[in-house]
């Protein structure tokens, strides 16, 4: 066992943001000694997600109609195949740190500033395409769906290089430079004392923040999505 230091490698987890994985995430979360949860959100998403009745807040009229498209859509896929909704793994995450007593921490990029920067420097073409692919996505069935999710967990790197090609400017913006963003924060957690930390991101991120750990001299263990959503249950207790 790692002691609470460096030497503990951040734990990565995997998850596709319309897939039911609370067990799973429970299971894993519940058997490591951790000093902090982290999960992909900034303070606004969090508040909207953890606390939707904590009062007025800054709602999303302010974001662009594609981005707000593509909000309907998660939420879309994840009741049709079970899911419950976008965003469901991180109120797991969250409700595991809570009963723990373990602090929460939230390793994202304001979404706004995101947006507009994804919005300032993406090309017309790709645009157009982004736009499409959500409105087309609302008449794929739910079996289609489901055949897809399994296609992406057999191979999940042919998925990434699709979005490279089609459009660049998402991938750098939306992958790579949160990649970065996200890994500064890790590594200052654990300047800070916090060497035992699981993450919970979009199965996407995985590769990219592995390797910028990686630059900054942190070890990782990572959990990709299609391991975890095969963990089944909590390991029996040695009698």
């Amino acid at each position: 066992m790692y002691a609470r230091t460096t030497e503990s490698p951040v734990l990565l987890l995997g998850a596709a943001h319309v897939v039911d994985l609370e067990q799973p995430l429970r299971t894993v979360l519940g058997e490591r000694v951790l000093d902090g949860v982290a999960v992909e959100l900034d303070g606004e998403r969090a508040n909207a997600l953890l606390n939707p009745d904590a009062g007025p807040r800054r709602g999303g009229g302010g974001l662009p109609f594609v981005t707000r498209l593509w909000g309907a859509l998660q939420q879309r896929l994840g009741e049709d195949i079970g899911g419950g909704g976008a965003g469901a793994e991180m109120k797991v995450a969250a409700s595991v740190a809570r009963e723990r007593h373990l602090p929460l921490f939230l390793i994202d990029d304001p979404i706004r500033a995101t947006i507009l920067r994804l919005v300032q420097t993406m090309p017309f073409k790709e645009r157009v395409q982004l736009l499409v692919g959500a409105l087309l996505a609302f008449l794929i069935p739910s079996r289609l769906i489901r055949n897809e999710v399994d296609r992406y967990a057999e191979s999940p790197g042919e998925y990434t290089d699709a979005l490279r090609q089609a459009s660049p400017t998402v991938a750098r913006v939306l992958l790579d430079e949160r990649n970065e963003h996200m890994a500064d924060r890790l590594a200052g957690l654990r300047a800070q004392g916090y060497g035992r930390i699981a993450a919970v991101v979009g199965d996407a991120h995985l590769p990219g923040l592995a390797a910028a750990l990686g630059r900054r001299g942190v070890a990782v263990e990572a959990i990709p999505f299609a391991k975890l959503r095969e963990v089944t249950g909590p390991r029996p207790t040695p009698s």
